[in-house]
């Protein structure tokens, strides 16, 4: 018999509960209610963009750097934007590095349903921190993913040390 991993947590995921609170667009909600940065894991804010955690990240650490300006694609959006939102990639680079050490990074965005997008309305972009070891036997035999921290003590860590 094969081993169980049970994430009894990503239940309200798969069965769409989790966007019940949202009226409208998740990103555009999160982006209008800096009230609710801690409850919503968002992290740091600038001019045109913010940085979030993924609520159900590929590695520890997962980041989504998502622009306040509702659009599907990077040409949607505003030269200064599009500078803004680079430049918080690079400080959560840095703070990602301060925090985890990790040996490298995924950077990318999912254009459109097809892609992957989970939400293809409203482009943004994914920092994923990535360590040697981080497709060890549960990813490659087991196909399951293991996170070792919470987000709550990844948010924690991550605010303190953003730069």
């Amino acid at each position: 018999m094969d081993p169980i991993l049970y994430t009894p947590w990503r239940m309200a995921y798969l069965r769409g509960e989790n966007r019940q609170d949202y009226d409208g667009c998740l990103f555009c909600v999160k982006g209008q209610h800096p009230e609710r940065d801690a409850a919503e894991f968002v992290i740091a804010r600038s001019t045109h963009v913010y940085v979030t955690l993924n609520r159900y990240p590929y590695n520890n650490g997962h980041l989504m750097i998502v622009p306040y300006a509702h659009g599907p694609s990077p040409e949607s959006l505003e030269p200064e934007a599009l500078t803004d939102l680079m430049q918080m990639v690079n400080r959560a680079l840095a703070a990602l590095r301060a925090v985890y050490r990790p040996d490298a990074f995924n950077l990318g965005a999912n254009i459109g349903a097809g892609s992957g997008a989970g939400i293809p309305d409203h482009f943004h972009m994914h920092v994923v921190p990535r360590w040697s070891a981080d497709t060890n036997f549960m990813t490659v035999v087991g196909g399951t993913r293991v996170v070792p921290d919470t987000l709550e003590s990844t948010y924690e860590q991550l605010r303190a040390a953003w730069p």
